[in-house]
């Protein structure tokens, strides 16, 4: 039987200088730490519903998500699509030192980088979608099926990936747009790496990817700015989700070493 836990007692208070750096995500999650570590509680105890932890803690459930993802990467928490989230099992006084901290700081990179995305690709998308020639929305549409070629060869698709959305930067037909993707190139390429060998790892996350493209495309043709912003802005938001969605096993593995490289990137030092 699942055993459900509850926040019956406050939150504790960190200790002084503690818990004061870092991005709010990473506060939250060292809070959340603290609390599971404070209440001892077993191995498959199910955690309270995002609502109730984000206000539990006083934070958005956007924060609440991150730091869910950084407690995944140090293997203290698991989710499970559909269930919920769980206390994984532990190693005893190693249990916080599964994660290592450039692991857990490259996890918050990623997730920052997609966040900052969001915004940018929903904008792209909408003037694309406006402005695109019929020989940018040809361009578009090569690069959607050069991804799905690359994909059916075995190929992981990044530069695929990269190049639709430098094609959609493009089509807006101001060439700043392009050229701040193309500023971004190599931290951008370094998190498709990430996302995509995630996604390789389950069928029904390749499957939402290329629906989510789809999406965009059809929308910039269609000439629906509105629509296209929603569906880049989606993607975005799937995209976070599907890294919250990552095991424990996945950022021990291939997952860390690709994050790391994010994370040592210069321009996402702070």
């Amino acid at each position: 039987m699942d055993r459900t836990f509850s926040f019956t007692l406050p939150a504790p208070e960190p200790a002084a200088g503690s818990f004061t750096t870092g991005t709010l995500g990473a506060r939250v999650a060292a809070r959340l730490r603290q609390q599971l570590q404070h209440d001892g509680l077993a191995a498959g105890t199910r955690l309270p519903s995002e609502q109730a932890m984000a206000e539990h803690f006083g934070v958005s459930r956007t924060v609440l998500r991150e730091a869910i993802a950084l407690l995944q990467a140090e293997g203290i928490l698991v989710t499970r699509k559909g269930s919920g989230t769980f206390v994984c099992a532990q190693d005893g006084a190693k249990a916080g030192e599964r994660g290592d901290a450039l692991t857990e700081q490259s996890v918050q990179s990623l997730l920052n980088l997609i966040e900052v995305r969001q915004g940018l690709e929903a904008e792209i998308a909408a003037l694309a979608a406006v402005r695109r020639t019929p020989g940018q929305l040809a361009d578009i549409e090569h690069a959607l099926r050069r991804i799905e070629e690359a994909v059916a060869a075995g190929v992981d698709g990044v530069e695929e990936d990269v190049r639709l959305h430098l094609c959609i930067a493009e089509a807006t037909g101001n060439p700043y747009w392009p050229k701040f993707v193309a500023m971004f190139a190599d931290p951008i390429r370094s998190a498709v790496k990430v996302t995509r060998a995630n996604e390789a790892r389950r069928t029904d996350f390749s499957i939402e990817v290329r629906r989510e493209h789809e999406k965009i495309v059809q929308a910039i043709a269609a000439g629906d700015p509105q629509l296209a912003r929603q569906a880049a802005m989606e993607h975005m938001q799937h995209a976070a989700e599907r890294v919250r969605l990552a095991d424990r096993e996945f950022w021990r593995g291939d997952g860390g070493a690709l994050a790391r490289t994010l994370g040592r990137d210069p321009i996402m030092q702070k």
